[in-house]
């Protein structure tokens, strides 16, 4: 239980378990532990995709507020792009309810922005401190995914510049009591950037929850009772690439024609999407892709998957860290991702996991190809992913290190 007496509030854009990604995973999963170690912790968020008010997630407070996008003609086609991915919206209700909260000691933002300015200036009037949490895409975004985000205010007038000065939005990191970072690519180069009190914080994971799972439930949920399959779980969005795995999985099915391809995510970008739909079409693998829109964070299927899968593959282009991989080792499902972004930084190619070049679809075959073929192999990435995260990811030492941390900028 930790001496630390009070509210954080968390501070996000939207919180919603059906467009749930890995900064939800990271945010919710905190929030519990926080909340298990007597510290009060809200979700302060929109109500994107929400009903505007207070509700309860496996014990966890999260309150939703009214927002706008605050640009001038924004057709509907552009905001339900925005509220899929990108865009910064404003929230005066989010801002007067900080201002009210009661024993606020801290504000733990997870967005920078107009929210985060808001999370800034909050704690300037009341006079306590407040942490920002960066959870990847900070200095990260290749320049073409960043405009394919900003597409949609392209040309429009911007009104709500005027909200970023008053909350002061491009002062967010540099006020900041600590910038925490989930890779330490990332919390090098903002230390380089001249920020101050830069901590690498990893993800977490509940290990025995994956390592309990049992593998036939997520097979019979899907048919898939005596199928061998390749799992990748992430949200569907250009950044993740699965159009390499999906180009990939084509070249390793020629050898392997009895083996599936099963993805589980939310869509955050619909044009991707289809286009995912139309190369699988291009290449005849309807019969061999599984597409699952995503599965709640609670849903025992979720762990089932991992442990039912023969292996697990990450050909994400940006990529801050990886909650995924950890989730897969907890399961002791062997593992190959792309060698970008931080899963270099917490991870060992050949011992614990097998890493590919960026954008390569012919060696992403070939790492599956040595992996499907070698049960030496498999034995020795599951064994050794199973050691790295029992040993160092779990939540509650994550979480223990965020309380010292709090506890230190709270002096």
């Amino acid at each position: 239980m930790s001496k630390l007496q009070g509210t954080v509030a968390h501070v996000m854009r939207r919180f919603v378990p059906d467009k749930w990604g890995g900064t939800e995973t990271v945010v919710f999963n905190l929030a519990r532990e926080l909340e298990k170690n007597g510290i009060d912790s809200p979700i302060f968020c929109t109500d994107m995709f929400a009903r505007t008010g207070e509700e309860k997630i496996d014990g966890v407070t999260v309150r939703h507020f009214r927002y706008c996008f605050p640009w001038f003609g924004l057709s509907a086609e552009a905001k339900s792009a925005l509220r899929l991915k990108g865009g910064s919206p404003l929230s005066l209700p989010l801002f007067f309810a900080l201002l009210r909260q009661k024993n606020l000691m801290l504000i733990h933002t997870h967005v920078g922005r107009r929210l985060g300015g808001i999370a800034r200036t909050v704690a300037r009037i009341r006079k306590i401190p407040y942490v920002i949490h960066v959870h990847g895409g900070r200095h990260t975004v290749p320049q073409e995914q960043y405009d394919s985000m900003t597409a949609p205010v392209k040309g429009k007038f911007e009104w709500g510049k005027i909200f970023g000065l008053l909350f002061g939005s491009r002062r967010v990191f540099d006020d900041a009591a600590a910038i925490l970072c989930v890779g330490q690519s990332e919390a090098e180069e903002m230390r380089q950037r001249g920020q101050k009190n830069v901590h690498y914080l990893p993800n977490g994971v509940h290990v025995e929850r994956f390592a309990a799972a049992m593998p036939q439930a997520f097979r019979n949920a899907y048919g898939l009772e005596d199928q061998k399959f390749i799992l990748c779980l992430s949200r569907i969005d250009f950044q993740k690439n699965q159009l390499l795995l999906v180009k990939a999985f084509a070249k390793f099915r020629e050898n392997h024609p009895d083996w599936k391809l099963v993805f589980i995510g939310s869509v955050s970008v619909e044009e991707y999407y289809r286009q995912i739909l139309d190369e699988i079409a291009r290449l005849n693998l309807q019969d061999s892709v599984l597409i699952i829109p995503g599965l709640k964070p609670d849903d025992p299927l979720l762990p089932s998957a991992y442990k039912a899968a023969e292996m697990f593959v990450l050909p994400t282009a940006n990529e801050p860290f990886g909650i995924v991989i950890l989730e897969a080792w907890a399961a002791g499902t062997p593992v190959i991702a792309t060698r970008v972004g931080g899963i270099p930084g917490f991870t060992t190619d050949g011992e614990n996991i097998l890493l590919t070049e960026d954008n390569n679809e012919i060696m992403m075959a070939e790492k599956m190809e040595q992996l499907a073929g070698s049960p030496e192999l498999q034995h020795k990435l599951r064994s050794n992913g199973s050691a790295e995260v029992s040993a160092h990811y779990d939540w509650p030492a994550i979480a223990a290190r965020v309380v010292k941390i709090y506890e230190e900028v709270l002096k």
